[in-house]
């Protein structure tokens, strides 16, 4: 017998604590599902909430083929500013439907996080379970992504969507002003944190 939901007389909003995000999933009054990081309509017939930590991705509502690859191949992306291909990589990834974690790369820390998983400095990085490719190259990415079992076309919910990018050290750093130098040499006392001068083209530190 197919049971009736009584509207929500009351949403609560749940805060996002430390490292962990809230998504939301509910149903309208067409009886369409929706996900969201904010909370839902008061019309919403249902509300499930989830913690979710930091790169966790709820699998709700996945086919069984999506939420395998999910739970055995995650796939993070590692992105810079003013990075083109970093713009056609995310592009790709969202297109093919493919859940992702999307890690900045911005500070030195940052730098070193990055290099802890790809042994250098060049960006977009997409890690999918263990493996990695480097620089954005689509033939590459979706054999990647195909033999990690994902499927070819976007078999994600309609409202689905990705948590917002973080830092790749695990959290926000305020930029610091540039320091005054006579020379593209960083200065021996720039912090962890600072950005790294830019090198032609090429965004503080990096290569594509």
């Amino acid at each position: 017998m197919k049971r009736t939901l009584p509207l929500c007389s009351l949403i609560f909003l749940f805060l996002c604590v430390g490292a962990h995000a809230q998504l939301y999933k509910w149903v309208g009054p067409d009886g369409k599902v929706s996900y969201s990081d904010t909370p839902p309509p008061p019309s919403a017939k249902r509300l499930e909430t989830k913690s979710l930590s930091s790169g966790e991705t709820d699998t709700s509502g996945f086919p069984y083929e999506l939420t395998t690859a999910v739970k055995n191949h995650p796939v993070t992306l590692y992105t810079t500013s003013n990075c083109i291909p970093c713009e056609d990589g995310r592009k790709l990834l969202n297109e093919r439907g493919i859940p992702f974690s999307e890690k900045t790369v911005i500070t030195n820390n940052d730098i070193a996080a990055l290099k802890k998983i790809s042994g250098d400095g060049q960006l977009p990085l997409l890690a999918v379970g263990r493996s990695t490719e480097r620089g954005f190259e689509a033939t590459m990415w979706n054999t990647a992504l195909t033999a990690a079992g994902y499927p070819e076309t976007s078999k994600l919910p309609k409202n689905y969507r990705n948590q917002p990018a973080e830092a790749a050290a695990g959290k926000t750093v305020k930029p610091q002003a540039p320091q005054q130098a006579n020379s593209g040499v960083p200065q021996a006392n720039a912090t962890a944190d600072a950005p790294l001068p830019a090198i032609g083209n090429a965004p503080p530190g990096f290569r594509f």
